[in-house]
């Protein structure tokens, strides 16, 4: 288990209770079941008290916490009859987005996702999940396709943000994410969004402009990352803290603002402990948003779409 930072005390709790099993182990006449039971006890307390609360700056360390699952594990999990579409028929395949044809519950479905990786040489091939200009190309085409056979497209998000490469920028990094929002706003086919981890930047709206849009309940989703709102406005990285406070950036507050439309929630502790659960619970949420879908036309899914977005604004946290 990967602890974060504030986590230190219950890390020191669990190592306890894992200690003196593992001195059980090799002596098997010691009986320390007791005094581990005590500790996991005390842990449980312990990770309920962190977890009741966490400030947005908590948040954004949970939501990029390397054990939570990913777009590969939700694809699966969930769907069925999965068939990866690679490349975008111009310059390359970008390894940061996945997507193909598959079913939910056994609907035709197209499904897109950024994907971190989970070690070392599978975070360096995926590009820790930044998305080049060939990724945002390859999502317009698979959504392209969709629109033509009229397929719901399920979108799963979770990225620092787009890649920032000079490779990307000679490509068209802005056009390719400004090309695949304006294809999500075209789309005649339900769009449902759903950002499990880190939904950063523009590289995340190309993907997240949806009919429905979920977040887990740990998940964060802004303009910028803390560190380079801070390093913008403070000149200081280190008051990461206070620009997390300051861009409104967890899913309780979004909610309030109408930028998404459901919390997805977690296990206590988050989705990294509880991994079979979280992909449960955003598995039910699909459901229920493609269900709010079914039966629209066309015409109808876009203007809801559009107007989804031109309302953004008129709410406030204080009303």
């Amino acid at each position: 288990m990967n602890y974060l930072e504030f986590e230190k005390p219950l890390a020191e709790i669990e190592g306890k209770a894992e200690e003196l099993r593992a001195l059980a182990r090799k002596n098997e006449e010691m009986d320390v079941e007791k005094e581990a039971a005590a500790l996991d006890r005390k842990a449980d307390t312990l990770l309920r008290d962190l977890y009741k609360d966490l400030s947005p700056w908590r948040k954004c360390q949970v939501a990029r916490h390397p054990d939570r699952p990913h777009c590969k594990d939700y694809i699966e999990a969930l769907f069925t009859e999965y068939t990866p579409l690679a490349g975008d028929r111009n310059f390359a395949d970008d390894h940061s987005v996945m997507g193909g044809l598959a079913r939910f519950n056994d609907t035709p479905v197209m499904v897109i996702g950024h994907e971190k990786g989970n070690d070392t040489k599978s975070r360096i091939e995926r590009n820790f999940g930044m998305a080049r200009p060939e990724g945002y190309r390859k999502a317009i085409r698979l959504m392209d396709m969709a629109h033509r056979f009229g397929l719901p497209v399920i979108t799963l998000v979770d990225t620092p943000g787009a890649y920032p490469g000079k490779g990307a920028e000679e490509r068209g990094q802005s056009e390719a994410i400004a090309r695949t929002t304006q294809k999500c706003l075209e789309l005649g086919a339900p769009l449902i969004a759903v950002i499990i981890g880190e939904g950063g930047s523009g590289g995340a709206v190309a993907f997240a402009t949806a009919n429905r849009i979920a977040m887990l309940e740990h998940s964060i989703y802004s303009v910028i990352s803390p560190e380079g709102c801070a390093s913008i406005l403070w000149k200081d990285a280190e008051k990461m803290r206070e620009a997390a406070e300051a861009l409104r950036l967890t899913a309780q507050d979004l909610l309030k603002l109408g930028v998404i439309d459901r919390i997805v929630k977690e296990p206590v502790g988050g989705a990294q402990r509880g991994a079979r659960e979280a992909i449960d619970a955003v598995g039910k949420a699909i459901e229920a948003m493609l269900k709010e879908l079914s039966g629209k036309k066309p015409e109808a899914l876009i203007k809801d779409r559009r107007q989804k977005f031109l309302d953004m604004g008129s709410k406030g946290l204080a009303a």
